[in-house]
Order: structure tokens, then C-alpha cells, then sequence
């Protein structure tokens, strides 16, 4: 964080000062809410949830040199005492992001939130000293905590908003006002939750809606393939980047292709000038991804060649992302298991099929949570879809959603021990660990509410180590 003085936080937050001998003395490290993340110079964010207290630990972290906590109430050590600590996060993030000279990105979607991040972040990196959302840190806690690392070096600070209603975009822009804006898309995702798609629509649009109008450098990014998405060009006074396949698209892929190993290959086509990306990153849907980043980069003054370079050399940062890993037995286990939703299920199966040709392929895949009313068709669609990809082994792990995709590869012709519907995560380490054999090629995706990253966690090991059970 940029340093300030004990004391200004305090105002800042509209805080009380508390066991503070010298207010002046400035906090130079990262504001935390984890005990074990302090370190000299630190502010503690004391979370008071169901299970943990983090005002218990406020000794902890001051003798691990942390400046003060910013709790709800006096700790005995020094602390600037608050109503609300999310919000007082939320005023000191506004007053920081006011105070840099970074250029704020901030992008959301339904699907491909985290990787597309990451990569605008490869890319912009390339260029200037760029500060990004850990993860998929994207919340009232997570965007400020983001935020608060930039320091005065940082030039670009890019930041991925996540909603579960309306208003929560527009919150998270009014806490750190974007110069850019990148929506990627409109999905299901969370569905259930919003109660449509055009609910969703309209609040992710919140998104540019917010942003500085074209006079003042405010520029919105929008895929061009996505009606809905396309559609919020009427909703902001910013200036307007397209991005995607089609023809209209400012930043748009021609001779799009997979590589023998599952990775896009492509033809990047920018304003300024056109250039080839082979990505390391697997699956069609990075194509997307990667023109998102790539209209970024070009509005911030990069290069077709310079961000075809940086894309074609980015990689995963983010864990259980379609993280593919070879067992020295020859079996590839595709460890997608962070979340899911249709659009993502489809892209990682179609996936999977690029890398399959030739060998065995098996989806093991779980529930996809917050689907409503469409929880039926989309997963019956998913089990489906698999059979129509000519994926070897379906494996569905769970209760009814998991039932369902089952179902839906029955009824589309998986008949026999195509598909298959198992209990739980342990059961379907059981099956493969006795079934898998040099060459084979396996999904694991899932919400991340089933825990799926233990299958293959427990399948990696497995053939590292021996058979060992799923945790």
C-alpha cells in the first residue's frame, strides 16, 4: 500500500484510535485480513465471522510487526476502531485508488472471469508495473484488499468484479472508479440467483454504465459475439472497443484452430496491426479470453506483436483452471475442478476432445450449483454433449445434479459402461485408479462447492506415489 499515517487512516475510515502512542507512525506494508499474512509494516483487517474471531489474534500480528488492527473494538494493542470493517476497508481503498497514478482496468462476465484476468495481467506486465486480483478475490472484501497492495510504483491495476445481484457492480466501481471496463460475457452462471439472463445482463452492464465518458479516457471493451454484452453499448457514455470472431470486432481472431495438444492457435487482428499467437493455456474458449486481453492492451498502448508475444507466452496462474498435469505413467489428469457452469462445462469438454484424439478420454464431472430452473436441462445438455464429443468414459460424482448428466449421455446413446453415475469423490478415485491406463487423458470439473480437486489431486498421486484415497 502507499504510506499513510496511522492517523489519516483513521480519518480516512472515520476511525477511533486506540493504544496508538504516535499516530504518525505510517503503515508501508499490505493490509491483511489473514494473521498469518502479517508482516512488518501491515494493517489487520480484524473479521469477526462464525467460527473465527480475527480480534483474537491482534497480539499475534503485531509482534509479527503488523503497524495496527482496524477492528470493531479495542484489542489491547494498537488499532483504529471502526462500525464496520468491510466498510471502512471500502473508504480506504476509494482514498488510495484516488491518490495513484495507475490506470484502473476492471472486467466481469459470467465464465472466464479469473483467466482472462490473468492474462491482461501477463500482458500489461510486459509494460508497466501491474497489480491484480489474487484468484478469484472479486468481493466487497477482495476487490479493496487488492486495491490497498498497489503502491506508488504500480501503473496498471487491474481488477476482477464479481456480482450475485444488481448493485454489487456498481458498489465495487464506486469503490475503485475504472478507467476501463471489459465485460465478457452473459451466462448462466448464478442464474438461479438473478432469476434470468437479462437480470444478469443488467447488472453486469452496471459495470459501464460506470465508467468516465470518452472525453474523459473512460473506455468500454465488449464482446462482440455476446448479444447481451453487445447490447450495453447504449449504456455507456465511454468509448467503445469490440472484441471477438466476428467480422464487426475492433480486436478479432481469424484462422482459429487447435493445436494436436488441445491449445488455440489464432490470427490476432488489432487497429494497429495484425500478429500470430499459439497459446500455452488449453481449450478454444482462451481464444475469447485472449481477445479480451488483447483489446485491453492495445487501448492501453501496447503493440499487436507486443501482446501476441505475451500472450502466446502466458500461463495459468490461477489454481484447479484447467491445470494439466502428465503422470509419469503417460495418463494426463485436467484438473478444472475450481468451478462450473454450462458455458464453462461445454468449453472444458470440447477441451478435453482436442487433447483426447487418439486416446482415452474421461469426464469425470459434478453438479453445477445456482442453475434454478434450467438445473435439469443444462446438466441433461452437458451429459449429452459428452457422448456427442465421443468422450470415452463419463463419470458423474454426486446426487441428483450428477444423476442428471448421466441421464442425459444415456439418453443420447452412452449405453453399457460409457457413463457411469457414482456416489462421491472417493468412488470415482476407486474406479479410475482401476481402470486408467498409460494415455489416457482426464477431466475433473465440478462447482466448486463438490470438492472435485481431490479426485484429481488423489489421481495425481496415485500415479506418483501408489494408490492413496481422495481427501
Amino acid at each position: 500500500m502507499i504510506a499513510l499515517s496511522l492517523a489519516e487512516i483513521a480519518e480516512v475510515v472515520g476511525g477511533q484510535t486506540h493504544d496508538i502512542p504516535d499516530p504518525s507512525v505510517q503503515v508501508t506494508g499490505p493490509v491483511v485480513r489473514d494473521s498469518r499474512e502479517a508482516v512488518p509494516g501491515s494493517l489487520f483487517a480484524a473479521f469477526a465471522g462464525e467460527r473465527v474471531d480475527g480480534h483474537d489474534y491482534a497480539a499475534a500480528v503485531v509482534e509479527a510487526g503488523a503497524v495496527a488492527v482496524l477492528g470493531t473494538r479495542p484489542v489491547g494493542v494498537p488499532a483504529i476502531v471502526v462500525d464496520d470493517v468491510q466498510s471502512a476497508l471500502g473508504a480506504l481503498a476509494r482514498h488510495v485508488v484516488r491518490r495513484l497514478g495507475a490506470t484502473l482496468v476492471a472486467l466481469t462476465g459470467s465464465a472466464g472471469k479469473t483467466s482472462t484476468k490473468d492474462l491482461i495481467a501477463q500482458v500489461l506486465q510486459r509494460k508497466a508495473p501491474t497489480v491484480f486480483t489474487p484468484g478469484s478475490l472479486n468481493n466487497e472484501i477482495g476487490l479493496p484488499l487488492t486495491a490497498l497492495s498497489a503502491t506508488e510504483e504500480t501503473r496498471f491495476l487491474v481488477l476482477e468484479m464479481g456480482a450475485r445481484g444488481i448493485g454489487h457492480i456498481s458498489y465495487l466501481a464506486g469503490l475503485t472508479p475504472p478507467k476501463v471496463g471489459l465485460v465478457l460475457n452473459v451466462g448462466s452462471a448464478h442464474i438461479g440467483e438473478f432469476g434470468g439472463r437479462e437480470q444478469i445482463a443488467q447488472a453486469k452492464g452496471e459495470l459501464v454504465e460506470a465508467l468516465p465518458s470518452e472525453a474523459e479516457g473512460g473506455t468500454a471493451i465488449l464482446n462482440a459475439d455476446d448479444p447481451y454484452v453487445r447490447a450495453m453499448a447504449a449504456r455507456t457514455k465511454a468509448k467503445v472497443i469490440f472484441f471477438g470472431e466476428s467480422g464487426e470486432a475492433d480486436v478479432r481472431a481469424e484462422n482459429v484452430r487447435l493445436t494436436d495438444s488441445g491449445q488455440p492457435s489464432f490470427r490476432l487482428h488489432t487497429p494497429s496491426g495484425a500478429s500470430d499467437v499459439t497459446m500455452r493455456l488449453y481449450g478454444e474458449h482462451h481464444v475469447s479470453n485472449a481477445l479480451a486481453a488483447a483489446a485491453v492492451a492495445h487501448e492501453l498502448g501496447m503493440s499487436a506483436d507486443e501482446i501476441a508475444v505475451a500472450l502466446s507466452e502466458a500461463g495459468s496462474l490461477s489454481r484447479w483452471r484447467m491445470e494439466v498435469t502428465e503422470r509419469p505413467d503417460g495418463v494426463t489428469i485436467v484438473n478444472d475442478a475450481y468451478n462450473a457452469n454450462p458455458e464453462s462445462m461445454r468449453a472444458a469438454l470440447r477441451a478435453l476432445a482436442a487433447m483426447g484424439k487418439g486416446r482415452r478420454t474421461w469426464a469425470v464431472l459434478g453438479k453445477m450449483a445456482e442453475l434454478g430452473d434450467e438445473a435439469l436441462a443444462e446438466h441433461d445438455a452437458v451429459g449429452r454433449l459428452a457422448v456427442r464429443l465421443n468422450v470415452s468414459k463419463l463419470v458423474a460424482v454426486g446426487g441428483r445434479e450428477a444423476a442428471w448428466l448421466q441421464l442425459g449421455a444415456y439418453n443420447e446413446g452412452s449405453w453399457g459402461e460409457e457413463s457411469v453415475h457414482v456416489s462421491d469423490a472417493q468412488a470415482a478415485v476407486d474406479l479410475l485408479r482401476s481402470e486408467l491406463r498409460p494415455g489416457d487423458v482426464v477431466l475433473v470439473k465440478a462447482s466448486r462447492s463438490v470438492g472435485l480437486e481431490s479426485v484429481a489431486q488423489a489421481l495425481l498421486e496415485s500415479g506418483a506415489e501408489g494408490e492413496v484415497s481422495a481427501r
